[in-house]
């Protein structure tokens, strides 16, 4: 099985890992567009052998882990170079716009459009993980427009790979992804950012900080090449979701600006209950 990762940072180089190490028979060829980062994946055996989207044609399998501006580029490209019975799917944190993209392509049935919730904030080859994906959720968009026996391919993957699968159509992805990955790592930015312009004045506040500071800031240190063409794809949810935000922080500055603590209490208790939430799906 002749697997083509087209992105070989900790998306693309984790998928490498593990298909390396889930078929005996895979064999995995490395796009990109940088050389070092080519060099890299190969000297860490992420990948077999180094290539370029001109050597499609003898694909099994392609996985597009690329920005998602770049992949709404690049995917019509890729499905004009395979062959027929190749399965392309890509990573990418927004659907609705790239499924669109390519809806008319006459490849339209060798494309799944898949979303892996899984990740660090770390970026590049050497940030590839094993089972990074293991008991993670793949979320599926219009998995009825690829065609069967590359479904089945792909869920073949998915399964080896140990993730679980729930299917979703691209506008509901894309609305909820804001809330639960898009509107976190703008509040991590944020915060960053916040923070740093007060250390500039007060050289102590980091040897203050404590776990949930680093928990909370950790998003932060993600790529900013992957991240800013996120939110500009998914503009209108993300702004959605900001708003609703923004409305909740100068509502919880109010509460404390009265001194009605018991509301700032209550509002914290009810909000514990995200707990149960997370704790039947983390």
């Amino acid at each position: 099985m002749n697997v083509f990762v087209i992105g070989l940072g900790l998306i693309g180089g984790s998928f490498a890992i593990d298909i390396k190490a889930a078929f005996n028979e895979a064999v995995l060829y490395g796009v990109d567009a940088s050389q070092e980062n080519l060099d890299t994946a190969l000297a860490l055996e992420l990948i077999d052998f180094k290539s370029e989207i001109n050597e499609l044609e003898k694909a099994d399998v392609v996985i597009v882990a690329i920005p998602v501006d770049a992949t709404v580029k690049v995917l019509p490209d890729v499905l004009d170079k395979i062959n027929d019975n190749c399965l392309v799917f890509d990573v990418g944190s927004t659907k609705e716009k790239l499924c669109k993209s390519i809806s008319d392509h006459k490849r339209r049935r060798n494309y799944l459009a898949a979303h892996p919730i899984a990740g660090t904030e770390f970026s590049g080859p050497k940030a590839a993980i094993a089972n990074l994906y293991r008991k993670k959720t793949n979320i599926i968009c219009e998995v009825e427009k690829t065609a069967f026996k590359l479904q089945e391919k792909g869920m073949e993957i998915f399964s080896r790979l140990g993730m679980r699968i729930r299917y979703m159509d691209p506008a509901s992805h894309d609305k909820h992804i804001a809330y639960v990955s898009h509107l976190s790592h703008i509040s991590s930015f944020m915060l960053g950012k916040t923070v740093i312009e007060k250390e500039k004045n007060e050289r102590d506040i980091f040897d203050m900080a404590g776990s949930g500071f680093a928990s909370t800031v950790r998003l932060a240190k993600s790529s900013p090449a992957m991240w800013t063409p996120i939110f500009k794809q998914n503009k209108e949810n993300v702004i959605e979701t900001l708003d609703e935000y923004i409305t909740n922080l100068k509502q919880f500055r109010e509460l404390i600006e009265k001194d009605d603590f018991s509301s700032v209490y209550k509002e914290m208790e009810d909000t514990n209950h995200i707990r149960s939430i997370l704790n039947g799906i983390v």
